[in-house]
């Protein structure tokens, strides 16, 4: 179990105490508005009303013992910057801020955050590429290149092995895991020789419907090109975010 500061109780800083106390981890939430700190307090660890912009106030909280301090303050840029500075200068383990532009997230790295988040561009990314490719659910930037994503596999994969389908060589895609059935076993790093849709214990094949999904690792347009070449209705290709949760580094 880690432990967690999040500051700031708005819609965001919400949700991350609520999903992070879900997932088991030890949550103490800080806001200046009794009402927020009321709202949240039977769902976390402790809720604390206080301003997080007096340093004594993040001292009395201890918010240096943390694993991670969330700073999910983002409307009031001068305040998440000097929040993120006296969290620094206290001897915060690792730092996430929530931004609101670009620039504010440029301060906010240079003061000290060690991860910044900007959830309404991301959104508004991940909303555009579902407009545009309508196969396309949601997905992870790794970097200004390559993405995680998740497809259901098209019909010509299932009951082919990773060496026969060849993705790698065709697509410069690297398939990370398969997921047998909904909810299934996820196979991690399969080997060449793993058919797609092979029932693991029994190895027969399965009804498509039940066959699980494919990670992949791999240039977007890599992922494109196997919708759009073989001109797969949507409804046969299904690609969803690998999502992953806040954490600090190890």
């Amino acid at each position: 179990m880690k432990s967690f500061l999040v500051i700031g109780l708005g819609r965001f800083g919400t949700a991350v105490a609520q999903e992070l106390s879900a997932l088991g981890q030890e949550v103490l939430a800080l806001d200046v508005d009794a009402e927020n700190v009321q709202h949240i307090s039977d769902q976390v660890t402790q809720a604390i009303q206080g301003d997080a912009q007096d340093e004594a106030v993040l001292r009395s909280v201890g918010a240096r013992n943390f694993d991670c301090c969330v700073v999910a303050i983002g409307a009031d840029m001068e305040a998440s910057i000097l929040i993120t500075v006296m969290l620094k200068e206290l001897g915060a383990k690792y730092i996430v801020a929530k931004a609101m532009t670009p620039i504010h997230a440029r301060v906010l790295e240079r003061v000290g955050a060690d991860r910044v988040v900007l959830p309404e561009i991301d959104m508004g990314q991940r909303l555009a590429q579902r407009l545009v490719r309508t196969n396309v659910v949601d997905y992870i930037g790794v970097s200004e290149d390559f993405s995680i994503v998740e497809i259901h596999p098209p019909k010509s994969w299932v009951g082919h092995s990773l060496g026969k389908l060849g993705v790698r060589a065709r697509h410069q895609i690297n398939v990370l895991a398969i997921r047998h059935g909904e909810g299934g076993h996820v196979d991690v790093n399969p080997k060449p020789d793993q058919v797609i849709g092979q029932d693991v214990d029994h190895g027969r094949l399965k009804r498509r419907r039940d066959v699980g999904n494919v990670y992949l690792l791999a240039p977007l347009f890599g992922v494109m090109d196997i919708i759009q070449r073989r001109r797969l209705d949507p409804a046969e290709t299904e690609i969803k975010a690998v999502l992953s949760h806040i954490h600090p580094r190890e």
